[in-house]
């Protein structure tokens, strides 16, 4: 038997924090303060390590989070981070990456559950630029929904959806979406690989050959 040939992308949507942006220490900050504010478990360091190892549903439930307050912890954490989005740097290869995977040719789109309006402050006008959705404030479990959105018209067999959390993959499959799981943001290689994404990524120049490369090789067609 042959080798089985590589898929091309034509279309690559992103998660936000954790994945194109260095969140974790802003919110490594905040969660305890949200915790006393809302009536959710607070976390010792060794506690966020350990949950860096959990799907997003098991963490949500050690956290003992109600599911009806999540909207309300998801507005006030979206507002402290919008006043703070300064503090918020991207990880060092972000820029490089977006740029080269735009000039390469691929659609790029932005899907997450951070506001539109902190996204493009923290990428500035260049990188926003080369955005061309952004599909934001998505529930913590309604990804699924805003890839519909921004997918609209694509073929779905030439889309990949790149987040860091648990929930990205099941959002992707859900819609029968490739789905790339990188391992420098919340979650650990481990229990994102548990999950079955399509590929797992260590970094992001990984990203870059892998897409930009598999599309030279269908002829970017």
């Amino acid at each position: 038997m042959g080798a089985q040939p590589v898929p091309s992308y034509d279309m690559v949507i992103f998660d936000f924090d954790g994945t194109l942006a260095d969140s974790a220490a802003w919110m490594i900050k905040a969660v305890n303060p949200m915790a006393q504010r809302f009536g959710f478990k607070t976390v010792t360091d060794e506690e966020i390590d350990m949950l860096r190892g959990r799907g997003t549903r098991e963490v949500i439930r050690y956290l003992g989070i109600s599911p009806w307050k999540l909207p309300m912890i998801a507005r006030h954490g979206k507002k402290l981070m919008a006043a703070e989005c300064e503090s918020i740097p991207l990880f060092p290869e972000t820029a490089g990456m977006l740029r080269t995977l735009h000039e390469a040719g691929l659609r790029l789109a932005v899907v997450s559950s951070n506001s539109e309006g902190t996204i493009r402050a923290v990428l500035g006008p260049e990188l926003s630029g080369l955005i061309s959705q952004f599909s934001c404030g998505a529930s913590l479990f309604g990804k699924a929904r805003k890839f519909r959105k921004v997918t609209s018209g694509a073929a779905r067999d030439r889309v990949i959806c790149i987040g860091d959390e648990t929930r990205d993959i099941e959002a992707a499959r859900a819609l029968g979406l490739a789905s790339g799981a990188v391992t420098w943001g919340a979650a650990k290689r481990a229990i994102l690989a548990e999950h079955g994404p399509t590929i797992v990524f260590e970094s992001p120049s990984e990203i870059i050959s892998h897409l930009v490369a598999s599309r030279a090789a269908s002829g970017g067609d």
